[in-house]
């Protein structure tokens, strides 16, 4: 057992038990258990009235057997307790191994990552001294559903899955949390140029929210470009609302130019549940040589601590954080020429405990209050009544070589029934017949779509499976099918490119 969580229990004795907050902990992998003793002490110094329940998750869970990388047991502890204090943890290399971070976030609807990025100059060598923002980032859906499959021999498929009331709840979350810290402006970063029905839906949704929170300025960038703007002028972001897969990426670059990603920690925020973890890696490289930098968890931890109304405990231990890094006390990834000694995790963590109780001189202080209960005007998300759904045709995807598009088209036209009619083929997205040009390269994946002969045909799943079967019975791989659809008479289907 470690020495942080002997001390948790030792002091458990001399406090009521009824004050102390249950909090599950995980110890994680590589340099995980250093930083989680490194920030246990820091925390029990400070005074924190949490009482730590370990779990064990990670790569020994997932080499013992376990697919998932967590027990029964630990899931138990995480519902039952609701606050999750992680370290990092490594997962196996190779298939058969999903992320257990994604599993954890998903299954306990932990919809909102919440990542603060702070440059610390002159203190933390970084080239954007004025740097202050807030990524918000959706946590549960967009790519990371990690619903895949191989299709044929050289077309492999991710699906992209946006949800309504996945980007409600997040968008309310990014502009109520801009309106609660004092924030001014909160951007949605998408891509709804391409991918106009899932980032459109997205940036449809931040419209429509943000017209209720008139108070704050509002604007969209192109994902590309406000990737680069973060890079190049991330003082000109304040809080930035996103989906899943461009958060990750976002995130990352951000705390980066902050001069280190050890430094930031992050929130992952649910109905219910919530967890805080640094986010970084665990570093194996590094592992057992005693030089990690712990804050990235600890800030995560402050975090926690004003999650569970301590507020003044995660005043102290910031401010005492704030106060190291400007006396110059830095582990080796922050040694700089403002450094004045240098130490490993041990030794930042004491460090850090002998300045509680002090506050920075260069930096402002921090200053927490414990989160108001206040009712929501409004839910976090509100399911509409069902649209009248319209099947107008049908997406055939064919696993098919041998032929060249033209032969393709010809083929199939034949096969069209008294119902559907072949309209048109792509591949990779791209429309191939008719009138397709032969430089546009092709591989063995083909949509090929079908549409009502008669544009107010009622088509029905039965029209489907018959065109389904007089394509089969021709000797086509059928691999997948979409139907297409309306919803209230809009179309539900995004165009071929070039269509």
């Amino acid at each position: 057992m470690s020495t942080a969580l002997l001390n948790a229990e030792n002091a458990q004795k001399s406090h009521s038990v009824a004050a102390r907050v249950p909090v599950t902990v995980a110890y994680g992998d590589g340099i995980g258990p250093e930083i989680m003793d490194a920030t246990l002490s820091i925390l029990e110094a400070a005074g924190a009235q949490i009482a730590v329940e370990p779990i064990e998750i990670g790569e020994r869970v997932y080499l013992a057997g376990n697919s998932a990388g967590i027990e029964p047991s630990a899931w138990e502890s995480l519902r039952r307790t609701k606050v999750f204090l992680k370290a990092p943890i490594t997962t196996p290399s190779g298939s058969g191994y999903k992320s257990l971070n994604v599993t954890v976030r998903k299954t306990l609807g932990l919809y909102a990552n919440v990542r603060p990025c702070v440059s610390y100059a002159p203190f933390v060598d970084t080239p954007h001294p004025k740097m202050d923002m807030v990524i918000v980032r959706e946590n549960e859906e967009d790519l990371y559903a990690g619903i895949e499959h191989r299709q044929t021999d050289e077309v492999f498929q991710c699906l992209k899955l946006i949800t309504r009331p996945g980007c409600e709840k997040i968008v309310r979350y990014a502009f109520e949390y801009a309106k609660s810290h004092g924030r001014k402006k909160v951007t949605c970063m998408v891509k709804d140029n391409i991918m106009k029905m899932t980032d459109g839906l997205f940036y449809q949704v931040f419209e429509d929210i943000g017209a209720e929170y008139p108070e704050i300025q509002k604007e969209r960038y192109i994902i590309d470009i406000g990737a680069a703007r973060i890079a190049t002028k991330p003082e000109r972001f304040d809080v930035i609302v996103t989906p899943n897969l461009y958060g990750d990426i976002i995130s990352d670059i951000a705390a980066e130019i902050t001069g280190s990603v050890g430094l930031a920690g992050s929130a992952n925020i649910g109905e219910h549940v919530a967890m805080f973890e640094a986010i970084h890696g665990s570093a194996p490289d590094i592992a057992g040589r005693g030089i990690a930098n712990p804050s990235g968890l600890l800030l995560g931890a402050v975090q926690m601590l004003v999650h569970i109304r301590q507020a003044d405990i995660a005043e102290k231990v910031h401010n005492a954080w704030l106060r190291t890094i400007e006396d110059g006390i830095h582990t080796p990834d922050l040694k700089g020429e403002r450094t004045t000694k240098e130490v490993g995790t041990g030794g930042f963590a004491q460090a850090v405990i002998d300045r509680l109780g002090q506050k920075p001189q260069h930096f402002a202080a921090v200053r927490y209050a414990n989160p108001v209960e206040v009712k929501a005007q409004k839910p976090l998300y509100t399911r509409a009544a069902p649209a009248k759904k319209h099947i107008v045709g049908v997406d055939v995807f064919l696993h098919h070589t041998g032929n060249t598009p033209d032969e393709l088209g010809v083929a199939l036209s034949g096969l069209s029934t008294d119902v559907l009619k072949l309209q048109m083929i792509t591949n990779r997205g791209v429309k191939v017949f008719p009138g397709g040009f032969p430089e546009t390269f092709c591989t063995d994946h083909w949509r090929c779509r079908f549409v009502a002969i008669q544009e107010s045909a009622e088509v029905t799943h039965r029209d489907i499976i018959e065109v389904l079967t007089t394509v089969t019975d021709a000797g086509f791989d059928v691999i997948k099918t979409e139907n297409l659809c309306t919803f209230d008479g809009e179309r539900g289907f995004a165009l071929g490119q070039g269509q």
